[in-house]
């Protein structure tokens, strides 16, 4: 039972890392503004926050599951406050710091009607942290860290977050999505 505890902690980890990854690149293709070919706007929003969800989920199975694994030594406390564990305390402590950053995005986007677009933007752009946080943490945590496999699969997810930054980088600057109407020339001087 250990062992399928401590690989469906590690495979879930790495699951939530490249689902994590894709919510990068669907976060920076939705704030870009550009449509996809074939997708409207608001599905590919969608998209974003399901996806998103479903990473959640795969990070809880991966903490849970390792909670529950003796071998992985990891304690409640851990999964909240960073750099205390008893196992590589500084690259565990990175991955509670991802943690703690998706749970401040989950909640700035739970709260977004309240705090405003403005304060919710902000928030939200630990995004920027969180994710290289948790691809750091990847390789120095996972027994499987330096593994050829492994750094194909960050090396993959890397290489795909920064080809859409790039991409956003290369757009040209984001044009307001309302313009002022001038009113018709015949009708200028009616009120």
């Amino acid at each position: 039972m250990t062992n399928a505890l401590w690989y469906f902690g590690r495979g879930a980890g790495v699951s939530a890392l490249v689902l994590f990854t894709l919510v990068m690149v669907i976060g920076i293709v939705v704030r870009l503004g550009r449509p996809l070919p074939g997708l409207p706007r608001f599905t590919v929003a969608a998209v974003h926050r399901t996806t998103s969800l479903t990473a959640l989920g795969f990070l809880v199975l991966h903490i849970g599951t390792l909670l529950l694994d003796p071998y992985a030594q990891l304690r409640l406390f851990d999964t909240v406050v960073p750099f205390f564990a008893a196992y590589r305390p500084f690259w565990q402590g990175l991955g509670t710091l991802g943690f703690d950053l998706a749970l401040l995005l989950i909640a700035s986007s739970l709260l977004r009607a309240r705090i405003g677009l403005r304060a919710w933007r902000w928030l939200h752009g630990a995004a920027y942290l969180c994710w290289p946080v948790a691809v750091v943490h990847a390789v120095g945590t996972g027994t499987d860290g330096t593994s050829s496999w492994m750094l194909a699969i960050v090396g993959g997810c890397v290489a795909t977050v920064a080809l859409a930054g790039a991409w956003r980088l290369a757009a040209p600057p984001e044009q307001p999505l309302i313009r002022p109407v001038p009113p018709p020339a015949g009708l200028a001087g009616l009120r």
